[in-house]
């Protein structure tokens, strides 16, 4: 061969015409369809590993009309939880060879110009998987009417499949095991509902609440403050909590995060736990064994995953519009949480 002459690619025509098949056959039998002879899949499959035929794949999913690629927006991309989430979900797609697209949507501008406007839905990606972004009621039914793909993450719509915890319950849980560990006073560290209506916070304080009112204990908005769903906004809370005259004996943290910051600036005040305060959390991160975190597991990277295969099978059209996929809660107890101090 002389120098700098280029060898010509092999293409699906020179595999069908060595192998004595269509190029339709050569194409099924390379996608592993079943509507092909064994003996003639096996041929297709010798001829192609001898002219060392590889598959365009921007070719092939355009043929099919597909992009192989789904979208997956969430409210933060730094936080622990969404990267799990994210995590569990682009260990699916990869397995089945879809390429993932992931949107970081922060504000109302954003979910307008990115979701609502339908760019990587209908442009970028065969579906959408929302993490804690509930679109306006118009924009799902839009989205159902022209046949949109979606599978929500902490929400339902009533209009696709979706993945979800019970936040209420699980927090009517973290609470009662404060109270059947002997605590009356009891505070809570919340994120703040906001512009994108993430209705986490607000579900779980609605657990909390419950859980004081079934036990015929006293409500202290003043002990009720927001932490923002990070470890620096859980340090500050606590220190409001730990500055008030009167100051509860346990605390439910709403997430674990949150949790990680209450426990640095109890440490920096000098107050034991949970000798002189009882805590409890929320996700159980991967952190939260090392420092004895007493909190709510969720099956945050499993509801990914369920997410994702929803969605390829939605693309399929093997799901249903309305299917919830509901996962457990588990307490996990370790030692942060103990009888009030007498």
């Amino acid at each position: 061969m002389k120098p700098g002459r280029r060898v010509s690619r092999a293409t699906i025509e020179d595999v069908a015409a060595a192998a004595g098949v269509s190029v339709a056959t050569v194409s099924r039998a390379l996608r592993g369809m079943s509507n092909v002879a064994p003996h003639t899949r096996d041929r297709v499959f010798a001829v192609a590993d001898q002219l060392k035929y590889r598959a365009d794949p921007h070719a092939s999913r355009l043929a099919r009309g597909r992009t192989n690629t789904v979208a997956m927006a969430v409210p933060a991309l730094s936080g622990w939880y969404f990267s799990r989430v994210v995590a569990g979900a682009e260990r699916v797609l990869s397995g089945e060879g879809y390429d993932l697209l992931l949107y970081g949507v922060s504000s109302a501008e954003e979910r307008e110009g990115r979701i609502s406007g339908g760019v990587p839905l209908h442009e970028r990606a065969d579906g959408l998987i929302l993490v804690d972004l509930r679109l306006p009621v118009d924009d799902l039914r839009h989205l159902a009417g022209t046949g949109g793909q979606v599978v929500t993450i902490g929400f339902t719509t009533g209009y696709f499949p979706a993945v979800k915890i019970d936040n209420v319950e699980a927090a009517r849980r973290a609470t009662r095991h404060l109270i059947e560990s002997g605590h009356t006073d009891l505070g809570l560290v919340s994120g703040v509902p906001d512009v994108l209506e993430f209705t986490v916070p607000e579900d779980r304080r609605t657990g909390f609440l419950s859980a004081l009112d079934d036990a015929g204990i006293t409500y202290h908005p003043e002990w009720d403050v927001p932490g923002d769903f990070t470890i620096d906004g859980g340090r500050r809370a606590f220190e409001q909590l730990l500055a008030a005259d009167e100051r509860p004996t346990a605390v439910f943290v709403q997430s674990d995060e949150m949790a990680f910051g209450a426990m640095q600036a109890a440490r920096e005040h000098g107050v034991r736990i949970p000798e002189d305060l009882s805590l409890i959390g929320f996700d159980d991160h991967d952190v939260s064994a090392a420092v004895g975190l007493t909190t709510i597991r969720q099956p945050i990277v499993a509801q990914g995953a369920a997410a994702a295969r929803a969605l390829l099978d939605r693309i399929d059209g093997r799901e249903g519009d309305g299917t919830v996929i509901s996962f457990p809660t588990e307490l996990v107890t370790r030692s942060t949480v103990a009888p009030p101090a007498r």
